[in-house]
């Protein structure tokens, strides 16, 4: 049986932390889907086909991932994928409440649905696209934190806004 997991998030734009995770979910799962949330109340920088399009380019070196933008809740996408694992990073101990909030309500929903938390690595346990996203508009260098063409897509689009 395929080990098929969802990695949900809005990826506003996905980081070399979102990355690192992902490409260790390739070594336990079979398929990984990078599940792109639409979610207009979070007001993205990026727009979904945007976001889309980036996370696609930067996981092309990873065949075993797929990229997916979804709108609904992420149970029914989960069982559109017939997937029935979510993975959920974590980097500080604030986040483990938030998550545990979030896996119960979806086990509700789909009593299936398992949620695997993965630490995040040290070297991206403080880095979220928010916070880069805020450097990236004061002036600050946000190279490390994302891949090369994000970063430049980030400070163009920063540049026109």
């Amino acid at each position: 049986m395929i080990k098929k997991a969802i990695y949900p998030g809005t990826f506003d734009p996905i980081t070399n932390g979102h990355l690192d995770l992902l490409t260790r979910a390739t070594k336990i799962f079979d398929i990984v889907v990078l599940a792109i949330s639409a979610n207009p109340q979070k007001c993205p920088l990026f727009n979904l086909k945007e976001r889309l399009s980036m996370a696609i380019q930067v996981t092309s070196h990873l065949p075993t991932v797929r990229v997916a933008a979804f709108s609904n809740l992420i149970v029914d996408f989960a069982r559109h994928q017939k997937g029935n694992i979510l993975i959920r990073g974590v980097r500080t101990i604030m986040d483990v409440n938030y998550e545990m909030q979030l896996a119960k309500m979806n086990r509700y929903f789909m009593p299936t649905l398992e949620t695997v938390f993965m630490l995040s690595d040290q070297d991206w346990s403080y880095v979220s696209s928010s916070l880069v996203k805020d450097v990236a508009l004061h002036g600050g260098d946000v190279d490390y934190f994302l891949p090369e063409f994000i970063a430049k897509e980030l400070q163009e689009k920063l540049s026109i806004s």
